[in-house]
């Protein structure tokens, strides 16, 4: 009985032994470089662990998650950016039975006209960067033999020399590499965009009887400028003249901005169709092509233009016949 429990001893310490054996044998070995076996301690503190991280981090190429910018507000004013133009009625010339070309003068320092002038969407800034993508022509208002008033669309314009004609300009003297003064030339200064606070506008006054309406058509709306010459003043002349009828596309996806309401959702086209500002007439058509300053002088010139708005309002009432 000894015997067996001693074989079985013997037996499980030779299994044992052989187990230990195979799992060393199983182990592989780990083979230190010359750079690890002459290096500091394993042991690191938490500084040093991050200033090699920083050190590793920078020898790699980290991509960026890209800007993901928050929309400003809760919602998102998408009907004015894909707004669409409201054509005109169609006009045949047999059904004008009556038509008066009016000049008007759209002053911004008006406070019902302000917003044209808002640094949040001025109105200047909106043509002027139309015309730098090509989506409109500026017209030179010069005046030409085909041409007498200069706002018949008859000479286009790049936008360089539309730009040219916004900036101030200045006489600067020329001088020679030894001091001396040889002349002076004028120079284009920078555009100050609030420097335009009138607009000029063309319209017609037609009354079309097949729809029994009479209704004002903007033709053409120019910035005015006050040019200096011989350091005097000269009185405020347009800068360049835009087709109204190509304008009201890129009018109607700008938004105008309100004094009381931020989402009227109002565009510039929609302000100049619904006359959603004040103006004054400066000219009307007639047979000697004169303006109303070339023969009334002072407060006489807006009462003329008065009566001249009355004018156009009284023949729209004197249409119609009320019975008692």
């Amino acid at each position: 009985m000894k015997k067996r429990f001693l074989i079985i001893a013997l037996c499980l310490a030779c299994t044992a032994s052989f187990a230990q054996k195979r799992k060393t044998a199983t182990k592989r070995p780990v083979k230190r470089t010359t750079a690890a076996r002459t290096s500091a301690p394993s042991t690191v503190t938490s500084a040093g662990a991050n200033a090699q991280q920083t050190v590793l981090d920078t020898g790699k190429k980290v991509a960026l998650k890209p800007f993901d910018r928050p929309m400003d507000g809760y919602y998102k004013k998408n009907n004015i950016l894909s707004a669409k133009v409201t054509p005109y009625a169609n006009l045949r010339e047999a059904d004008v039975t009556f038509a008066k070309r009016v000049w008007r003068e759209i002053d911004l320092r008006e406070k019902m006209n302000q917003y044209m002038a808002s640094p949040k969407q001025r109105l200047i800034d909106v043509l002027l960067t139309a015309i730098d993508a090509g989506e409109l022509t500026a017209y030179d208002p010069t005046s030409t033999k085909d041409d007498p008033g200069g706002d018949a669309f008859s000479k286009p314009m790049s936008s360089a020399q539309a730009r040219s004609r916004m900036a101030d300009s200045s006489v600067v003297d020329r001088f020679d590499k030894d001091g001396n003064k040889t002349g002076s030339e004028v120079r284009a200064g920078e555009f100050n965009p609030d420097s335009v606070i009138k607009f000029r506008i063309k319209e017609d006054w037609i009354f079309d009887k097949q729809r029994s309406i009479f209704e004002p058509r903007i033709i053409g709306i120019a910035p005015l400028i006050k040019p200096k010459a011989a350091g005097m003043d000269l009185d405020y002349q347009p800068a360049f003249w835009i087709y109204f009828p190509e304008a009201r596309q890129v009018l109607a996806t700008k938004e105008a901005v309100s004094r009381n309401n931020d989402a009227t959702g109002l565009s510039f086209d929609d302000v100049f169709a619904k006359r959603l500002f004040t103006s004054y007439i400066v000219k009307q058509s007639n047979d000697k092509d004169e303006r109303i300053r070339d023969y009334a002088q002072g407060i006489d010139k807006l009462y003329e233009s008065e009566k001249v708005k009355k004018a156009l309002l009284d023949y729209e009432f004197n249409l119609w016949k009320y019975g008692q």
